[in-house]
């Protein structure tokens, strides 16, 4: 019997200058590699050395099919099945960059990723074609895995061994890696441009800051076509030398189920999966297993410390972009509720997008709560060196990013008297309410100390004179059933909710609505305000607490907008 002596964890003199150093350094490592369920749902592995080998024949593959001249650029159309990282792994050795095209696109949106991009082969699996039916996709080879013509053709190079094939010379540290698609609300998505150089940096770096070994497990549960999976679970994991479990998509209810079974240590989340989770029922055994952390982005203080409480899991909050142009270093001495502080060499700001200038610094109570909201939250702005590589071909889009030249991050903050950053929301979730900004993020923080809510959206919804009014979207826990009177007893009892935050509007939800990333669905939230399929509360001006909105209040309501010319407005 063949045994393999586990490599030590990487060093920092261990710095790899490309993803491909990192995918050829499992050439020879036969300890498991690679885990995910078989298609009877088993659990199954390969070894370091099987990814490797499988990505090494894929991009020698890659360099022959691409046709002359094109862009070295691969979509990929999967769910996460163990092709994804084969093809990662294939387009690191190869020097060529991944699409990751999203699922939950459709139709001419779906095929202008893939154009935009300038993709000359797109690989997807059977599961996926009905996306592609009937779509103009002129010049596109389209590859489906697990079909016996794709066996076929990776066939004569199953001996291919990294380093062995290169679209254009051996791949370097700016050689593109990726093309990834950031969610924006508005818009065309944009493709941020991550070279092989910055991407293994910040994979080397993650895995030293979370001391990744080759004992470790790194479950990849969120969906692999967005930068979290990759950037902060399977790099990492590379990095480190520790082994990446696979799920085909998020399932709140199977997640610790796979956790046992993979002996995962380490996770990343987005958006609302840790309130799915939250949301599972209790078990006995929910302590019983191997994990150590979560890393991710939207979880909340009060849901970070109920997952803390119930599972015994600490949950880390992270800052930082696909695009690279700013992060927030977490220290030890981080308060609870804050990221971390600007790292060492970075300038950035909380700017008041209005003025350009300074925001003064929080102001925060004995329980860490804002007090001057109005005034200290503003954009964070990254005033110094900058990782930002470009959108690709998308110079307003740049330009808009850099004005002034510094990066400009789209995201809220507050910044402590100490220089600790908190976020706040993304700037496009700010609302105007008589006259003064406030951001939808600070406001959910507050609503979800609110015992029944399970989960909360907060946004903008046109007032019918001026400005904003403050909606709220509650996705109530089982069981729990809708008081008035309660939860306008819990607002007037949160001392940081200040006179303009508490919502006219309440949207009682079983589930809220999100997006392929866990996020929330905002834009869908907005478009539908409160003339929506479930019940809506409302407070109107003046009243002591919230009633059913009826259809003669939406009557009067309409009459009002139409008065001031604003239900155009609720057509957004």
């Amino acid at each position: 019997m063949r045994t393999t002596t586990a490599p030590d964890a990487p060093h920092a003199s261990d710095a790899p200058g490309t993803v491909a150093e990192l995918v050829a350094r499992g050439w020879g490592d036969h300890r498991p590699g690679l885990k995910f369920r078989d298609a009877d749902g088993r659990p199954t592995a390969l070894s370091h050395h099987r990814t490797a080998r499988e990505a090494a024949a894929r991009a020698a593959l890659l360099v022959d099919l691409l046709p002359p001249g094109a862009e070295p650029h691969i979509g990929v159309l999967l769910d996460n099945t163990p092709e994804f990282p084969f093809w990662l792994g294939a387009a690191a050795l190869a020097g060529a960059a991944v699409a990751g095209i999203n699922p939950t696109r459709r139709g001419p949106e779906l095929a202008r990723d893939v154009l935009h991009t300038d993709c000359r082969i797109l690989v997807t699996e059977a599961a996926h074609l009905p996306l592609l039916r009937g779509l103009d996709l002129p010049g596109v080879r389209i590859l489906i895995t697990g079909t016996e013509e794709y066996e076929a053709l990776l066939a004569p190079y199953a001996g291919a061994a990294p380093g062995d094939a290169a679209v254009r010379r051996p791949p370097g540290p700016t050689d593109r890696f990726l093309l990834y698609f950031t969610s924006g609300s508005t818009g065309a998505p944009k493709a941020a441009i991550c070279t092989q150089g910055r991407i293994a940096a910040a994979g080397h770096s993650l895995a030293r800051h979370f001391s990744v070994g080759p004992d470790d497990v790194h479950y990849v549960c969120m969906p692999l076509f967005h930068g979290n999976a990759v950037i902060a679970d399977w790099l990492p994991a590379l990095a480190g030398g520790a082994s990446v479990a696979l799920r085909r998509r998020f399932s709140a209810s199977a997640f610790l189920d796979d956790v046992r079974d993979y002996g995962a240590t380490y996770f990343t989340y987005v958006g609302r999966a840790v309130q799915y989770l939250l949301a599972t029922g209790p078990r006995p055994d929910d302590r019983e297993h191997s994990l150590r952390l979560g890393f991710g982005t939207e979880a909340g203080a009060v849901d970070a410390a109920r997952f803390a409480d119930r599972f015994g899991v600490r949950l880390v909050e992270g800052y930082g972009a696909t695009e690279g142009g700013a992060s927030v270093q977490r220290t030890p001495d981080t308060p609870a509720g804050a990221l971390g502080r600007a790292g060492a060499g970075d300038d950035l700001a909380v700017i008041d997008p209005d003025t350009g200038r300074e925001c003064p610094a929080a102001l925060l109570d004995s329980d860490g709560r804002l007090l001057n909201g109005e005034e200290a939250i503003g954009e964070l702005v990254n005033r110094g060196r900058s990782h930002f590589e470009g959108y690709w071909r998308n110079p307003d889009a740049e330009a808009a990013r850099t004005r002034e030249g510094w990066y400009w991050t789209g995201d809220l903050f507050f910044r402590d008297p100490r220089g600790f950053l908190y976020f706040a929301g993304r700037t496009d979730d700010r609302l105007r309410v008589d006259s003064e900004n406030l951001a939808a993020a600070m406001i959910e923080n507050i609503l979800a100390r609110w015992d029944p809510a399970a989960a909360v959206a907060v946004y903008a919804v046109p007032d019918e004179a001026a400005g904003d009014q403050v909606m709220a979207a509650l996705a109530l826990r089982g069981g729990a059933v809708f008081d008035p009177e309660t939860f306008t007893r819990f607002l007037a009892a949160q001392p940081d909710l200040g006179t303009k935050m508490a919502p006219r509007y309440l949207r009682i939800l079983d589930a809220m609505p999100v997006t392929a990333t866990n996020k929330v669905h905002r834009v869908a939230l907005r478009r539908t305000g409160f003339r929506c399929p479930e019940p809506v509360w409302w407070r109107p001006p003046g009243a002591p607490g919230y009633r059913p909105l009826g259809a003669p209040d939406l009557r009067t309501l309409l009459a009002a907008y139409d008065t001031h010319g604003r239900r155009g407005l609720l057509e957004r």
